[in-house]
């Protein structure tokens, strides 16, 4: 089954580029580009795009970097891990993307992460959300930073636990 999903005007690239990932068939008539998607098997992460990607960045603004860490701060209360090495699990299946343990040590612990659109997209809810996730486990007040690795390699997100500051 074909849907049409999008139909933009020239010039709406940074908008196509987001569907390409989804296998779409694209044509020209008079009236601009069309796109249609023949595979539609995307397990609802076509949505999920959409949200993070330009729903949530139109609807926060210049607050986004800062609600969307404290909102990942809040769901690792809400889906507390056993342990750090649950965690690239748990972001595999909210597809959050492919998150590795790059090094760890007693008060840094670094990950590497993966994920489609990384040009596009802020990663502080998931930094929010492990440094929290950290914090719970460990007993320690723990903040993350995040450092773009480039478009091909992913997103480095930090962990520094305060080993002073028991909480």
């Amino acid at each position: 089954m074909t849907y049409l999903l999008y139909s933009a005007p020239l010039g709406a690239s940074r908008q196509l580029a987001l569907f390409q990932q989804f296998h779409p068939v694209i044509y020209y008539t008079e009236s601009g580009f069309n796109m249609t998607v023949t595979n539609t098997d995307f397990n609802g992460q076509f949505g999920q795009e959409v949200l993070r990607n330009h729903v949530i960045p139109d609807i926060l603004g210049r607050h986004e970097a800062d609600i969307l860490y404290w909102a990942g701060k809040s769901l690792a209360r809400k889906f507390p891990l056993a342990t750090m090495d649950d965690a690239p699990d748990f972001f595999r299946q909210a597809h959050f993307g492919e998150l590795k343990i790059e090094r760890s040590s007693k008060g840094e612990t670094a990950f590497i992460l993966a994920a489609p659109g990384l040009e596009q997209r802020c990663f502080k809810l998931e930094a929010g959300f492990l440094a929290q996730q950290k914090q719970n486990i460990d007993g320690f007040m723990t903040e993350a930073f995040e450092e773009s690795l480039g478009k091909k390699k992913g997103v480095r997100i930090l962990l520094k636990t305060d080993l002073r500051d028991k909480v």
